[in-house]
């Protein structure tokens, strides 16, 4: 083997440097720039035959290329289907982050085991042993799922040669480890040249596989950045360890949208699937209580029903507070100001607080009307119906605007028992024969008259 080569890398950006300086000039961090060694060694090459024998890739004209749609793999899983698009697309890289402890594996390994197709389970963080203690509590019965623990990447490619899964998950890949690069795993090089290894895997077997990668304490992705550019899925696995409750997100999605998301609750026996997601966000009060607002609101294609809580109080020091917990700040403020100039409430030397109930975050702007509903109630300390929800945005002029895909929220509100809705004067409503009783507003004038007086 020849002389040993070294090279230099960022730890928080992965770009790469002909020698040590002290701040990175891609993304501006001081001293994050480690020497890496990248002597190479002979690859492995997991399928020979295959790999001689495969088709040279050739212009093509983009009229004469099939546009069939590839069927997806049916996870079992609603909520992780969901958020996919319909299954994992075959020959994909999906990325699953998270925070330790949060349910990665326990996610994964729960797929793993309920899928009906062979299915690989690679390890580098459990032995067998504990694998099967959790599997035990999760499907003592599954016979699908093969479990190894390995890290180094050309001992996983002879055994899945051997075993030929449908599937693989790959826990984690911070921990693999490339014998073609020489630095220690978990370095910037091995995880680029273990994905790049599995990413060719993939895409010539039509192999679906999964990652499960660890974060940094800014709650991205450990690693280069260019990991994310390389995998097709990004899966961000949220949720506070003290609460039951994860909710899954696609931050990145080649073959979907990213606006989905999927709710579980944490049990003894594994993740379950909440399918009615509406029931978590809104608290179960026997007594009215003034502060407090339902909003229809959209996420993704899925509908929901969420609490809106506001405390307004006359401010103790000089300087008023407004603090909002999952809602844009600043939005709030906007509010406050219309409120204040259009509808006559003096709130400029009162506290504000404002809060959605189930540790979600909400950009849609359909529920700003119940967010002044909220704000009004506390303000005056009147409690709203209980059977009532709110559906609009509020502009500037104070004016109610519509939103997009009213007639789903409606349908929403209906089946889990709201008798009224309030929603823009201007909304175009396509149904007729809702049981729901449709109020229709134009300002934030006619929402006060209407609730209050």
């Amino acid at each position: 083997m020849g002389k040993t080569k070294t090279t230099f890398f960022c730890q928080n950006c992965g770009a790469q440097f002909a020698k040590w300086q002290g701040q990175c000039t891609s993304c501006k961090e001081w001293n994050t720039i480690a020497e890496e060694v990248i002597q190479k060694a002979e690859k492995f090459v997991w399928n020979t035959q295959e790999s001689t024998s495969k088709r040279v890739a050739k212009p093509q004209r983009i009229s004469e290329i099939s546009a069939h749609s590839e069927a997806r793999l049916d996870t079992k899983n609603n909520e992780l289907n969901r958020v996919l698009g319909g299954g994992i697309v075959p020959g994909s890289l999906t990325l699953l982050g998270g925070e330790p402890g949060i349910g990665k594996s326990t996610l994964m390994l729960q797929i793993a085991l309920q899928l009906p197709f062979k299915t690989l389970y690679v390890s580098g963080e459990e032995s067998a042993q504990q694998i099967k203690m959790r599997a035990e509590r999760i499907q003592p019965n599954a016979t699908n799922c093969y479990i190894l623990t390995e890290t180094k990447t050309q001992l996983i490619f002879r055994q899945i040669e051997e075993v030929r899964p449908d599937i693989v998950v790959i826990d984690s890949i911070q921990t693999l480890h490339s014998e073609a690069i020489e630095s220690s795993a978990g370095s910037i090089s091995q995880i680029r040249e273990t994905t790049t290894e599995l990413i060719k895997f993939a895409k010539e077997t039509d192999t679906p596989v999964i990652l499960i990668g660890h974060i940094t304490k800014d709650g991205t992705i450990a690693g280069p950045k260019i990991l994310e550019h390389m995998v097709d899925t990004v899966l961000q696995f949220e949720g506070d360890r003290n609460h039951i409750y994860r909710i899954l997100r696609a931050n990145k999605n080649r073959f979907g949208s990213t606006n989905e998301l999927g709710i579980y609750e944490m049990q003894g026996n594994g993740l379950r699937e909440v399918s009615n997601p509406s029931e978590i966000l809104i608290s179960k009060n026997e007594e009215d209580l003034s502060g407090t607002a339902i909003a229809a609101t959209l996420e993704g294609m899925r509908p929901l029903l969420i609490e809106i809580q506001a405390l307004v109080s006359s401010a103790v020091y000089g300087t008023p507070q407004r603090s909002a917990t999952g809602y844009n700040a600043k939005r709030l403020n906007m509010i406050l100001a219309v409120l204040e100039k259009r509808a006559g409430f003096k709130l400029g030397a009162k506290d504000v607080f404002l809060n959605i109930t189930g540790g979600i975050t909400v950009d849609d702007p359909a529920i700003d009307l119940a967010v002044v509903a909220a704000v009004l109630s506390s303000n005056i300390d009147v409690a709203i119906d209980k059977t009532m929800c709110f559906a609009a945005e509020v502009g500037l002029a104070g004016e109610v605007r519509p939103v997009t895909r009213v007639d789903q929220r409606i349908l929403e509100a209906e089946k889990l028992g709201f008798t009224s809705i309030v929603i823009s004067k201007y909304c175009k409503v396509e149904r007729k024969d809702y049981a729901i009783n449709i109020l229709k507003v134009s300002k934030v004038h006619d929402v006060v008259h209407h609730l209050f007086g």
